[in-house]
């Protein structure tokens, strides 16, 4: 489709950026998280919170509000960063990631934290914690959607694959799951420790209607979605095709930043890159 206003996707590119940044000081403050995953997952976490979803900062639980639901708990450096960017919360909180007694822990909690829907990190419960709350809104006659994000290395865990299955049979079409598929977990390449390809067949096996597209191209999600939402009767799957570490060129698909934050050098040259490219998109609006 791709006929969206410039001017705006251009602005949502620059909290892309802003994101990241976040991201690296966060992590490099904390002296501990994960770059890669959380790198990788910008874009759509993006176009949902400044875009897509009906959501309001002011009234973090409002029963007709969209919910947003991070499976892949360890990226919640990406989740905090869109939260505090919206309003739920001062974004100067996001300097005491992981410290004792800060509000943001290294995965989220939702008894703590504004705007949080689900406490995650052990990987493969956030699918059938989303079926949950999608059946849920049936059940109420609520008109609101469900959005959840899983990793790639996620999908090894059973548990999903029997979320998967109970999504399409009870039609969850308010349901949209992005996975992000950026080919890396903690011991290396996904089609080396268990694979997964043909990944849209394993999806469309059961039972959900599925896109595969850029995970880092802004319209293509906004499109995505837009698509995600004339199918009816079937949960939806956006397979987003990503970089682990996207951003950072030396993060970027380098297993090494998993789990292992920038040190002082990295963190200035990760800051510089992203400013760069901060400043270019600025200078284009």
């Amino acid at each position: 489709m791709k006929h969206h206003d410039e001017a705006f996707i251009r602005q949502l590119d620059l909290m892309a950026v802003k994101i990241r940044k976040h991201i690296i000081e966060m992590l490099y403050r904390a002296k501990s998280g994960h770059p890669g995953g959380s790198l990788s997952a910008v874009e759509a976490i993006v176009t949902l919170y400044f875009h897509h979803m009906r959501h309001n900062p002011q009234d973090p639980n409002d029963p007709n509000r969209d919910r947003f639901i991070l499976s892949k708990g360890h990226a919640a450096p990406t989740l905090y960063a869109a939260l505090a960017e919206s309003g739920y919360f001062d974004v100067e909180e996001l300097l005491h990631l992981r410290q004792i007694n800060s509000m943001l822990q290294g995965h989220p909690v939702c008894t703590h934290i504004p705007g949080v829907e689900a406490s995650t990190g052990s990987l493969g419960h956030g699918l059938s914690f989303a079926n949950g709350v999608a059946l849920a809104g049936k059940l109420d006659k609520k008109d609101y959607r469900v959005y959840v994000m899983v990793g790639d290395g996620e999908t090894d865990e059973g548990q999903i694959w029997e979320a998967a299955a109970a999504a399409s049979h009870y039609k969850l079409d308010n349901l949209t799951a992005f996975l992000d598929r950026n080919f890396l977990q903690i011991d290396g390449n996904t089609e080396d420790v268990l694979r997964l390809e043909s990944i849209q067949e394993r999806w469309r096996a059961f039972g959900w209607h599925v896109l595969e597209i850029d995970g880092h191209d802004i319209e293509a999600i906004i499109d995505a979605l837009l698509m995600d939402s004339e199918q009816k009767n079937q949960p939806k799957m956006i397979i987003l095709n990503t970089v682990k570490g996207k951003g950072v060129s030396f993060m970027e698909n380098n297993i090494d930043f998993h789990g292992v934050p920038p040190n002082e050098m990295e963190y200035k040259l990760a800051m510089k890159e992203l400013t760069l490219v901060e400043r270019a998109l600025e200078a284009s609006l």
